[in-house]
């Protein structure tokens, strides 16, 4: 057994007082990637990790079948205004997906595509709002993965651009009013006008008029709030109703305004509180009938749906229509009023399963089900805005590429309205639910897909446990490689997610985190005991929150887990408010300028928890160099920390730095090249072999 050489990264005697704690922090200097010492190391890091990845057997197997499989391409759920439909497609020889639009007659045209704005595949779409009369598009784009969205807008028709950019727009919605002349979005205030550190914050509600100078925008709201806030902003069908909500950072609640835009001007709106300081998430929807539709979590962690008058939106006001279900959790609606009896569609999640039930518009009873094709994921429920009886969603599952389903309430059918546009042989695989027990005796579910056969095998446990995001079923082309490869792939539900509810997730946040790390573990633990793997076969792979999950996993149960995927990660939990968006994450992890929240933060934060000589499993992290959510940093010090501290053992710790991409989209081939690195590294390490 021999020691991996590392590349030389000196340890300085750097030590914060935290609330009379002292924090020692030796690789502080890692934080400036300007420094000289800093590119040589990480140049030295890249070669090592391209020396490892050449001698790896599988990575050319994995990279051709991963591109193989993605050849499937994409399609997405269309919006609908009047006659003409939007919607995005990726063939099969795309690097990223394209925007068209299809005409009365059904004629289908390239609106925006992203390798025509930018042939290098570094340009990337954030988001995209047609008008209400669907003569205009507003869009979104961001360049080498950094996610700062610039607003453009097009006439759909010509395909001219009309307005724009506008910078700083990261994360807006466009709330377009009738007519197309105008619409209300967010922004964030310039940098020379916010304090040093602050220029990813102090977002303000806006409206602008196409045409105008940005300067010239009204702000609408946003002075003197929160300056992690986050808002949504949305205008009625019919152009009267405006509503605002707030959001602290990603926290798990909003204030929410709504304003009569018949009664007030355009510019200045008179905004009415609905809620505000108050422990819930809600949004409002006004019907085409009158009625107000209010969608929300408030006495109902599971969500419900309540009616009211649209002049009466408080909360003392609100009835019942579609009460809290006892096991599923309301995600979304659909009205469809085109009927004799007009119905409202309703999805659910049951153990993270979707479904679609059907009830009557006017008193909430249940009067029926949308047949969907299995045990998968639905998203994108849409109607028609202007009404209608039909209504379209996205489909997948663990073996069926994305397609979108159109239901029709009058014959109470579904039927395919688009497929994947790309062929692909899918590998015969079993897809078991699982439930097992954490270390407080909670029940927590997990998918386990695997081929038939049994026997232990090399195991991949991904998990994310956060932000109350739940892990659905869904088409993973990284998934069906490594099973067809011979291995099992398990995803757990774990606390901090969205499975059961918004109170599964806060039983995994702020002082509860330490429930994720253990529902992992135990997930582990059933894995091994029912003979699925054992722990020199089991692998663990997670990013950014999940990033946090594996690292805190692998340093306090090293002894469970013989290899890690670690990408886009925080790990040092006691300065991540200080980089990139961490300021806005303390409303689901804590602050460490409170003592309290210290103590939390201080109890499992991965870098501060590496020990010398402890074995410590194969370790792969992979960041990204544009990455503004999460700063490659963290992964930089706990790479140095574990190269470090890893005894004498032939379990490397590596680490993959990739430039310009970012924590979210990228194109196919950087895709499947970052997949296929992973899918080896882990295969060498768990003893899969094809």
């Amino acid at each position: 057994m021999t020691r991996t050489p590392y590349p030389k990264a000196r340890r300085d005697d750097v030590v914060d007082d935290y609330h009379g704690t002292p924090v020692p922090d030796p690789y502080r200097w890692l934080e400036d990637s300007e420094q000289p010492e800093v590119k040589e190391w990480l140049d030295a890091q890249g070669d090592l990790f391209g020396e490892a990845m050449a001698a790896s057997p599988g990575r050319v197997a994995f990279r051709d079948r991963l591109t193989d499989l993605v050849r499937s391409g994409t399609v997405g759920a269309p919006v609908w205004r009047g006659e003409r439909g939007f919607f995005m497609r990726r063939t099969p020889e795309q690097e990223h997906a394209v925007l068209y639009t299809a005409d009365p007659g059904g004629h289908e045209r390239v609106l925006l595509d992203p390798m025509a704005l930018d042939p290098s595949g570094l340009t990337t779409v954030d988001s995209w709002q047609p008008d209400k009369e669907g003569r205009r598009l507003a869009y979104q784009i961001s360049v080498g993965g950094d996610e700062e969205s610039r607003l453009h807008v097009v006439d759909v028709v010509s395909g001219e651009r009309v307005d724009g950019p506008i910078d700083r727009c990261r994360y807006s919605p466009i709330a377009w009013l009738p007519g197309g002349e105008a619409f209300y979005y967010v922004r964030r205030l310039a940098p020379g006008d916010v304090p040093e550190g602050e220029e990813q914050f102090h977002r303000r509600v806006y409206l602008h008029r196409l045409g105008t100078p940005t300067e010239q925008d009204v702000m609408v709201l946003g002075e003197g709030l929160e300056k992690t806030n986050y808002y949504g902003v949305a205008v009625s069908k019919d152009g009267r109703w405006l509503t605002i909500s707030a959001s602290r950072g990603t926290a798990p609640r909003n204030d929410l305004w709504t304003a009569d835009l018949s009664a007030s001007s355009i510019e200045a709106p008179e905004l009415t509180v609905v809620q505000q300081d108050v422990d819930a998430q809600t949004s409002l929807l006004y019907g085409r009938d009158g009625r107000l539709y209010v969608f929300t979590d408030r006495d109902a962690p599971r969500s419900r749906v309540c009616v009211t008058e649209p002049g009466e939106a408080g909360y003392e006001n609100w009835r019942d229509l579609i009460p809290e279900d006892p096991e599923a959790v309301m995600s979304d609606f659909a009205i469809l009023d085109d009927l004799d009896h007009p119905v409202m569609l309703v999805g659910w999640t049951r153990h993270a399963i979707s479904e679609i039930t059907v009830h009557d518009l006017a008193t909430g009873a249940k009067v029926g089900q949308v047949p969907t094709p299995g045990l998968g994921t639905i998203g994108g429920l849409h109607e028609r805005p202007e009404g209608g009886h039909e209504a379209w969603f996205a489909y997948t599952d663990h073996t069926t590429p994305t397609c979108v389903l159109r239901y029709d309430a009058r014959s109470r059918e579904t039927t395919l309205w688009a497929a994947s546009p790309g062929a692909v042989e899918i590998p015969q695989v079993d897809t078991e639910e699982v439930v097992y027990r954490s270390a407080d005796g909670t029940e927590v579910h997990m998918i386990v897909v695997s081929k038939p056969g049994d026997g232990p095998r090399p195991t991949i446990l991904y998990g994310y446990g956060g932000f109350g995001l739940p892990m659905t079923p869904g088409f993973s082309i990284s998934t069906l490689a490594w099973v067809e490869a011979g291995g099992v792939y398990a995803v757990a539900q774990l606390r901090g997610g969205g499975e059961q509810g918004e109170q599964w997730h806060r039983d995994g946040m702020l002082g509860h985190k330490q429930n994720v790390f253990d529902d992992l573990h135990s997930a582990a633990e059933h894995l091994i005991a029912t003979g699925v793997t054992t722990a020199d076969q089991l692998a663990i792979s997670g990013g950014s929150n999940g990033g946090l999950l594996v690292g805190a996993a692998l340093t306090q149960r090293p002894e469970l887990y013989a290899a890690v995927a670690c990408a886009a990660p925080l790990l040092d939990m006691v300065r991540y408010e200080k980089f990139g968006l961490g300021a806005t994450w303390n409303v689901e992890y804590g602050t460490a300028d409170d003592p309290e929240q210290f103590g939390w933060l201080w109890g499992y934060s991965p870098y501060h928890h590496v020990r010398e000589g402890v074995r410590y499993p194969a370790t792969l992290f992979m960041v990204f160099g544009s990455d503004t959510r999460v700063h490659p940093l963290h992964a930089w010090k706990m790479c140095a920390a574990l190269q470090h501290a890893q005894g004498a053992d032939e379990r490397p710790v590596l680490l993959r730095n990739e430039n310009e991409v970012g924590h979210g989209a990228r194109a196919v081939s950087r895709s499947v090249e970052l997949m296929a690195d992973q899918l080896a590294f882990l295969a060498e390490h768990t003893g899969l072999t094809g």
